[in-house]
């Protein structure tokens, strides 16, 4: 920050004296942020488009927090950890034009799934899965149908909550539950099979559901996949189906359930909300790690940072988790002992892990050889529910599943600007690595490249020259996660989405309104409704409560 000059009148006994002093002075900001993950650059974005002079503080060298790119090999860049995109709200793509930042997202058509001698293997061209599926079964095929129809209708239903500031159900205002009012009058007009469809969701695990609509076992194991994502529960545990629901809100050009891969990675989204938030009048400084949050008489006063510099603020907004912000920027002491207890009970039990590999040609798996389209898409080694169960097995006792559930993708097939001509990356989600490992396995420090080898051994069960291929690899554990980004426990979506841990009890009951205990610190991150993945609603809903709160819209 520049230097400037004080200038101080000095009133003494024998009259006033001019003094002029020179050192540097803190430059005070209308709203710093703590993080330049898409949540935190999507709350600067917006505070700055009111006229706020907005400060983002991103503790490393590279902007996006679990949504960057980075170059990890040689000619090689990765999308470190996040990897695909679906939930990103579309008006906040709108609202931010972030297309002409550079926003760019390519389709990721369907999900193969290989097996033993064969494979399942879906497409974005309906009549092409319809094939696919009567191959399989012809129930199954009917049944894919109505499902697609229903979910999308359930999709449709809850979406609306997405954008709503949960009421305070300890609060006296009834206008905060205006909104619930609404959804409770949609649910009351859904036919009595889609209200019954919806208990399901909230209550069910995720195998039971689909064994309701299904019989082909891939299918179900495939799809019971994105009832488990981010959380430390199996696909046969309640409350893994509203995880699956969560993941189908997704939508891009309108179509629910669609997934893609932005052009240069999960960075590519967070350097375009950057370029939003900078031509809007934020200013972004990355390597500014932020190791304590200031309070006076009980409110947030501004930041300093671990080179000692002081940073004053009329609001901080934490992007951060709750316990990152609660428990390791506030002193001890600041918060109300039965607020602090809550907020140690939040669970976080990070469960994935991340496998970044490049490679000098394509695998090439027995069930359907060479290259194709099927390599195009999501590659999903789920070959069976009992197979998904057994994964968690492992994790339940402390243990790396030793066949993991691993969702892979090669996106230079799709963005070839991500690696050396003829060359490309693979990216590999990985459930399941618990944070917590048994003792007697030693630390993580000790098992990481274990659990590494671990996920290339279940991909050469199906594609056996994947060893030969690789010419670099990178492997992230949760405790990487936690030490890099600042995920606690490594949890993906900053905390578990069970249903305990929803809308007006995120993260707190009685503080799911983005605001906290002290006055003019609020959260924004992923920690707060409605949840974590590459969506943003946190980081728009945060900013527009915070400008209500000072009589302000955003422009």
């Amino acid at each position: 920050m520049e230097d400037s000059y004080a200038l101080c009148i000095v009133v003494a006994a024998f009259g006033p004296r001019l003094v002029l002093t020179e050192g540097p002075v803190a430059e005070r900001y209308d709203a710093v942020i703590i993080g330049g993950g898409h949540n935190g650059l999507i709350s600067a974005a917006y505070l700055a488009r009111a006229g706020l002079k907005t400060l983002v503080l991103e503790k490393r060298h590279v902007l996006g927090g679990a949504a960057a790119t980075e170059e990890i090999v040689p000619g090689f860049r990765f999308s470190t950890f996040s990897y695909v995109v679906s939930l990103l709200r579309p008006e906040i793509i709108r609202e931010l034009d972030l297309p002409r930042h550079g926003l760019d997202i390519l389709p990721l058509d369907g999900t193969f799934t290989p097996l033993d001698g064969d494979y399942l293997w879906r497409v974005n061209d309906h009549g092409r899965t319809m094939r696919e599926l009567r191959r399989w079964s012809a129930s199954d095929a009917e049944a894919y149908e109505e499902y697609g129809r229903l979910m999308v209708e359930m999709a449709k239903f809850i979406k609306p909550i997405l954008g709503i500031v949960p009421p305070d159900l300890t609060g006296r205002d009834p206008r905060e539950f205006l909104p619930l009012a609404g959804l409770a009058r949609s649910f009351g007009r859904l036919p009595e099979r889609q209200q019954a469809v919806f208990i399901q969701l909230m209550t069910m695990s995720a195998a039971d559901f689909l064994d309701q609509w299904f019989e082909t076992d891939p299918l179900k194991a495939t799809m019971s996949a994105s009832g488990i994502i981010g959380t430390y529960l199996g696909v046969r545990s309640p409350g893994t189906a509203y995880v699956l629901l969560h993941h189908y809100m997704g939508e891009i050009d309108g179509a629910f359930r669609a997934w893609g891969i932005p052009k240069g990675g999960t960075g590519g989204i967070s350097l375009a909300i950057a370029s939003a938030a900078r031509s809007l009048g934020a200013t972004i400084r990355t390597e500014a790690p932020v190791v304590r949050i200031l309070t006076r008489d009980g409110r947030a006063t501004g930041v300093v940072l671990e080179s000692g510099e002081e940073i004053a603020a009329g609001a901080v907004l934490a992007s951060t988790d709750v316990k990152r912000t609660f428990i390791d920027l506030l002193e001890p002491g600041t918060l109300d002992p039965a607020f602090e207890a809550e907020v140690r009970r939040f669970k976080f039990r990070g469960s994935s892990g991340k496998v970044n590999l490049a490679v000098d040609r394509l695998p090439d798996f027995t069930c359907l050889p060479g290259e194709g389209e099927h390599l195009r898409g999501a590659i999903s080694f789920s070959p069976s529910l009992d197979y998904m169960e057994r994964a968690y097995d492992d994790a339940k006792y402390g243990r790396f599943s030793a066949r993991p559930y691993v969702d892979m993708i090669i996106p230079t097939l799709v963005d070839p600007t991500m690696a050396p001509p003829g060359k490309h990356v693979i990216s590999c989600f990985v459930q399941y690595a618990p944070y917590r490992l048994d003792p007697s396995l030693g630390t993580w420090d000790d098992q990481r490249e274990a659990f590494g080898d671990a996920v290339i051994d279940t991909i050469a069960e199906r594609a056996p020259n994947i060893r030969e291929v690789i010419v670099g690899r990178q492997v992230h554990t949760p405790l990487d996660m936690e030490r890099i980004i600042g995920l606690t426990e490594g949890n993906i979506f900053q905390g578990e989405l069970t249903l305990e841990q929803l809308f007006f009890s995120r993260p707190v009951p009685g503080y799911a309104r983005f605001r906290t205990p002290i006055r003019d610190l609020w959260l924004c991150g992923s920690s707060t409704h409605p949840g974590g993945g590459i969506m943003g609603a946190n980081g728009r809903l945060a900013a527009m409560e915070y400008l209500k709160s000072r009589g302000r819209k955003a422009a």
